[in-house]
């Protein structure tokens, strides 16, 4: 089929909707009302003849068409931004979507620098699109993996291919417990014996997962995939856990939260610029990446 501006607009309205997980939730991404929503992912598969997803009382699911049309649908769009910021940096204009994946809590570590570099992005261009996009460490790679970010900031174990990861710094991971706990504030001989007794925050966040060793107790009474919601748990002041040393200093300067041994218990883990091969040579991500690290501070 011969793609024209209309399918490329319904496109972007599907990459939305499956983004979103369904019509209901994209409307207020798309600020349009759902029965509009519904009528264009109509048209769109009426024009490709397909059916891309089955919506009803179940749910949203994508059929095996529609997962194909997605992947295809971002590959294309990424294209298209891909020309249009390489038209603009050949007349010396920055111009195109800037879209950033993210690990969570980031914004408290003052080494980032993503704040400055936005700021200084938008005074080289007013012709710029600024997309955050806070998320897991895998769908960070996979975000910029399938283009629907430009620059990804986020930890790797196992590189995918096809990515660049540049180091950033390390981000240091304390053990910490929540006022109330009986760890918090307790005499150091009661260490040992308490901390045997405690029950440890499993984390599913790629952000620590499989570089732990400590002998504690993971008795799996509570998981979380966020340090947001390591967080909560850490407050309750029923379970102790491991969070980045810029994230827990609010809690621990309010006095909540106090770090267990951490001469023993802590460890590392670089945080990283991953960057795709396929759009090196793009103005707008070369301009992205530069600023981010001219940004960071490690």
């Amino acid at each position: 089929m011969q793609v024209q501006d209309v399918d490329l607009r319904l496109l972007r309205i599907f990459v939305t909707i499956v983004e979103c997980g369904g019509l209901s939730a994209a409307e207020s991404r798309l600020n349009i009302g759902r029965s509009t929503i519904s009528t264009h992912l109509s048209d769109l598969e009426i024009r490709l003849g397909l059916t891309l997803c089955k919506r009803g009382r179940s749910g949203f699911e994508l059929t095996d068409a529609g997962r194909i049309t997605y992947q295809a649908s971002l590959e294309l769009l990424q294209q298209c931004e891909t020309f249009a910021s390489t038209v603009a940096g050949s007349k010396h204009h920055l111009s195109g979507r800037v879209s950033i994946a993210i690990i969570d809590t980031l914004v408290s570590d003052p080494r980032c620098g993503v704040a400055q570099a936005i700021a200084v992005l938008k005074d080289k261009s007013n012709n710029l699109q600024f997309d955050i996009h806070v998320c897991e460490a895998r769908e960070v790679e996979t975000s910029v993996a399938n283009g629907r970010a430009l620059v990804g900031i986020g930890v790797s174990r196992h590189h995918i291919r096809g990515l660049d990861y540049e180091p950033l710094h390390l981000e240091t991971n304390y053990l910490y417990c929540g006022q109330g706990h009986p760890l918090f504030g307790c005499d150091a001989k009661d260490i040992h014996t308490l901390l045997a007794q405690a029950e440890v925050i499993s984390s599913n966040y790629m952000r620590d997962k499989e570089i732990r060793n400590d002998g504690l107790n993971y008795q799996h009474s509570a998981s979380a995939y966020h340090d947001e919601g390591i967080a909560h748990l850490i407050l309750s002041g029923k379970f102790i856990g491991y969070l980045p040393e810029h994230y827990a200093s609010y809690w621990v300067e309010k006095g909540l939260f106090q770090a267990i041994r951490p001469e023993k218990y802590h460890y590392q883990i670089p945080v990283v610029l991953i960057t795709s091969k396929t759009n090196a040579t793009s103005p707008l991500a070369q301009a992205t990446i530069k600023t981010i690290k001219a940004c960071h501070s490690g």
